[in-house]
């Protein structure tokens, strides 16, 4: 049957509302519902108009659906001359919801008089419970705080190199090679020169860019009278493009003249001033000329690159060093790296299948034994990669910084949830206090969802509050924490992405500390309550004490972890370094203008009075730059590695340092025949000769290289002298005599004794600008160079402290609240003790215990939990502590100390109050 089209000025309700109605609505309701409905739908549509009359019978038909069944019709009023009241049953179903039964009211109206009636209780509760207030919106402003800061390291952290724009496309080729002796695989990153050449050749359809670099490092840029010590690179020019380089002055072919040098904008600022850099001459240490081509913007600081102030062209390094020039097209000298970005629509799997098997097939001939021996694989370092996967195993990346990223995460999200504890452990401990307004509220018709969302509100308003302290915490202690973390970190006010994170953080916050307490609060029955007869039961306190041990378990794990640390590093930093770092400077040897000077140098130094010893080195003391393999000797194994770590080194060099030698003779003058010597640590001792008792025996054999034309006698064994890093064993070392200098570039001084680094540093000074003019004065100090390898342990350490500090800090407010309110309560009991003779020691001991019983089994709790976790991290450090049990002991008594302190004062302070006050009746 043909239907007729609908009428839209028919006087009925939506029949699509009506229909669904009939469906969902419980049956023994429906004749109910629908005859009130049509009732108000007339008077709507009398009133107001067809369209709202509309719309107001959608919403209440919707809003007396499952699960908001039977809550009252919005719109209805209380009595009206043209809608009679009908029976008990209607009217209760239709609560009245108007105070003049001759005004209707909009139910968007009734839903902003209902938030405002919230809004003022909430505020009401806040400001007449001030001291609960403080603690709540303290600890969620101080936990909210920590957990800004954390997500702000995090961010920084996670996004290292993303400025780049080609951040997914940019690698560093990399190789892993396997022992054949001990099937140890390792990670290098030192590449030949010829194998760049290759990959350009054979493989350019997989890459944008493959440039040629040497290692970033220190040099002495001078400008006229200027010497201005920089850091910078020499790289191929297509860095320009690779790096997105944003360029102030001049444009990506800037690099492309062999003598060009692009600067960073605070470098340019430096040297020129407000002059206009383009075009203007430079020297790099002295002996390499560049022009001025170019001014790129600063790199942010959390970018790989971010510490270079120049980049020179790769052929002007070529050219400017012989021994460079040299290995051009020599495959055994890997003192090189290369950088470079994929082709469009190539991915790191497609790139790392074509060059795995390079050295086999590029490799000349000769190599072929080595190639099949140790099998050689080259792979891509993906940039992503670089900053939070820094360490290797087995040729893959498996940890480094992400392993900070992930602990301080957990840190924040534990300490947001300390101070959400709070909020849950007061609310529900003062549920008394508020359980007759929730009697009252139901009986006179409200149902438990308006409950719950009324108490979410008042915990969202509460987050709201907290958040706002918070962010002015955060950017007070901003400029603290950048210091603290070695950071650059910003406030982003300006980022709309920040703001909607942060919404959705004050939503969740506020969310997860009101959960509870909303329907804890909501689930009050009102007889029991109105009656007088609500009993908690001895059970009820349950939830509220397994939250407390929650928050002192991460508290006492905390501290635990903080002490940890604090001993590892300490453990390191006193560990025997094998030379006396006091005193001891080294001073860059790079300007050509030192070559025929260094005895002329040496002799007024010393004459000065204030150096007692001069030496030159081819490595600082705290880092190694060189390491060299094929090297054989008397009785070796062939599948047995070896590569060693090499120094050139002066005659007077063990004397500056301080060796410590086990068995033989430092380098001398009176011997022309120790130019063929070599002295070796003990770990290059015991690798070649692994049975101890027969070290001695090595003084006096044959070191010989893979093509014997090269030999030297051992003449010396020296303690092990720690220059790399501390926490890892020193890497077996030769030492050979540069009697030329030919091949040293650092200066090590050792200041006298018997006077000041103050003192010495102006005439030392002096000694290097009369002797070398050219040359800037470039010191550091060895043992401030030692201490930076302590730097990041020592930043983690102190980040967990202060982040240990605060969650003890939330955890105590949350138990004080918590004291405040059980002797509060327990306060009638308190004062009939006293009369009958209790002491104060009594009625202290009686409301500290229970808490020190919580205290007790979340150290129980956390002692097994710290000793699980930190364990596993002192793994990674091979140079490490052992876990001691007096550390657990330690932590135990300080949370115990710190509960009984905050515990004592409100315990106190209740014991001492006058119980005629307390058992007076008003």
């Amino acid at each position: 049957m043909k239907q007729s089209p609908i009428n839209p000025h028919r006087k009925t309700p939506p029949r699509w509302a009506e229909a669904l109605l009939e469906r969902f609505c419980p049956d023994q309701d429906l004749e109910e519902v629908q005859g009130d409905l049509a009732e108000l739908y007339v008077y709507w549509l009398q009133t107001r108009g067809k369209r709202t009359a509309d719309w107001c019978y959608v919403y209440n038909a919707l809003r007396l659906l499952r699960p908001f069944g039977r809550m009252p019709l919005l719109g209805k009023r209380e009595s009206s001359s043209s809608m009679p009241v009908h029976s008990p049953v209607s009217t209760s179903l239709l609560a009245p919801v108007s105070i003049h039964s001759n005004i209707p009211i909009h139910p968007l109206a009734i839903d902003t008089i209902m938030l405002r009636n919230y809004l003022k209780i909430a505020l009401r509760n806040l400001f007449k419970n001030k001291a609960y207030s403080f603690i709540n919106i303290g600890g969620l402003a101080v936990g909210m705080c920590v957990a800004t800061l954390i997500g702000l390291w995090v961010y920084d952290e996670v996004s290292y190199d993303t400025s780049h724009p080609n951040y997914a496309d940019i690698a560093q080729i990399r190789h892993f090679s396997t022992y054949p002796g001990t099937g140890v695989t390792t990670t290098g990153e030192s590449i030949q020169i010829p194998l760049g050449t290759a990959l350009k050749g054979n493989y350019k359809p997989y890459f944008k860019h493959i440039l040629m670099t040497f290692w970033a490092g220190d040099f002495t840029v001078s400008y006229g009278d200027k010497k201005i010590p920089s850091y910078g690179r020499f790289i191929e020019p297509g860095v320009i493009d690779m790096l997105s380089l944003k360029m102030l002055n001049g444009n990506a072919s800037a690099l492309s003249d062999p003598h060009s040098v692009i600067l960073s904008a605070s470098k340019a600022k430096a040297i020129f001033g407000n002059e206009n850099p383009i075009n203007q001459t430079l020297k790099i240490d002295n002996r390499i000329d560049v022009t001025v081509t170019g001014v790129f913007e600063d790199l942010p600081q959390n970018t790989s690159f971010g510490d270079l102030e120049f980049f020179a062209p790769w052929d002007l390094w070529v050219s400017s060093n012989d021994w460079v020039k040299e290995c051009v097209n020599k495959w055994d000298n890997s003192s090189f790296t290369i950088f470079v970005q994929l082709a469009p629509n190539t991915s790191v799997e497609t790139a790392n299948a074509a060059i795995r098997n390079f050295y086999a097939r590029q490799f000349p001939k000769d190599f072929a034994k080595d190639i099949a021996k140790y099998k050689p694989v080259l792979f891509l370092y993906p940039m992503k990669q670089w900053h939070l996967y820094s360490e290797f195993e087995n040729g893959i990346a498996v940890g480094g910084r992400i392993t900070f990223v992930w602990l301080f995460g957990i840190i924040g999200v534990f300490v947001l949830l300390l101070a959400c504890i709070n909020f849950m452990n007061l609310s529900t401990a003062r549920s008394e206090k508020r359980a007759r307004e929730v009697g009252i509220r139901k009986a006179i018709g409200s149902v438990r969802s308006q409950l719950v969302g009324q108490f979410l509100g008042e915990s969202l308003l509460i987050a709201c509050l907290a958040f706002v302290a918070s962010v002015v915490l955060t950017v007070l202690s901003l400029p603290w924490f950048n210091q603290l973390a070695s950071k650059d970190i910003t406030f982003p006010l300006d980022k709309p992405l920040f703001w909607l994170v942060c919404l959705v953080f004050l939503l969740l916050t506020g969310f997860l500390a009101g959960l509870y307490p909303a329907f804890y609060l909501s689930s009050f029955q009102p007889i029991k309550v109105l009656k007088g007869t609500l009993r908690q039961g001895r059970y009820a306190a349950l939830p509220r004490k397994l939250l407390v041990v929650v928050q002192f378990t991460v508290s006492v794990a905390l501290i635990i972890g903080t002490i940890i640390v604090y001993r590892q590093i300490q453990h390191a930093q006193n560990r025997p370094v094998g030379y006396n770092r006091e005193g001891l400077i080294h001073v860059p040897h790079n300007d050509p203008n030192y070559k025929g000077r260094q005895q002329v140098l040496t002799s007024q130094l010393i004459n000065t009075g204030m150096v007692s010893d001069v030496a030159y080195s081819s490595s600082p003391l705290t880092a190694v730059w060189n390491n060299s393999g094929g090297y054989t000797w008397t009785g070796k194994d062939p599948e047995l590695a070896s590569d060693f770590s090499v120094i050139r080194v002066s005659h007077n060099f063990g004397k500056t340092v301080g060796w410590q030698f086990i068995a033989g003779r430092d380098f001398s003058k009176e011997f022309s025949t120790d130019s063929t010597g070599v002295i070796i640590n003990e770990a290059a001792a015991r690798y070649i000769s692994p049975a101890k008792s027969s070290i001695q025996n090595l003084i006096g054999q044959t070191i010989k290289y893979n093509d014997n034309s090269r030999s030297w006698r051992v003449l010396g064994i020296v303690k092990d002298m720690v220059m790399q890093s501390p926490y890892e064993p020193v890497k077996r070392g030769f030492f050979f005599l540069d009697a030329t200098h030919r091949e040293t570039n650092r200066i090590v001084l050792k200041i006298s004794p018997t006077v000041s680094a103050t003192q010495a540093l102006p005439a030392i000074e002096a000694v290097f600008r009369r002797i070398v003019p050219s040359a800037a004065f470039d010191y550091q100090f060895v043992d401030s160079e030692y201490g930076r390898k302590f730097s990041a342990e020592q930043q983690i350490g102190q980040l967990a402290s202060v982040f240990a500090v605060l969650a003890i800090f939330i955890s105590c407010l949350g138990i004080f609240g918590l004291a405040s309110f059980t002797a509060e309560q327990r306060r009638k009991e308190i004062g009939i003790r006293k009369i009958l003779g209790a002491s104060v020691g009594n009625l202290w001991k009686l409301l500290s215990k229970d808490f020190l019983v919580l205290v007790v089994v979340s150290c129980l709790l956390a002692t097994p939990i710290a000793w699980y976790f930190l364990s596993r991290w002192l793994q990674t450090y091979t140079y490490r502590i052992e876990l001691s049990w007096w550390i657990f002991v330690v932590a135990a008594a300080a949370a115990l100390l710190i509960t009984l302190l905050t515990v004592s004062y409100q315990a106190i302070k209740t014991a001492l109050a006058n119980p005629v006050k307390s058992l007076r009746t008003e």
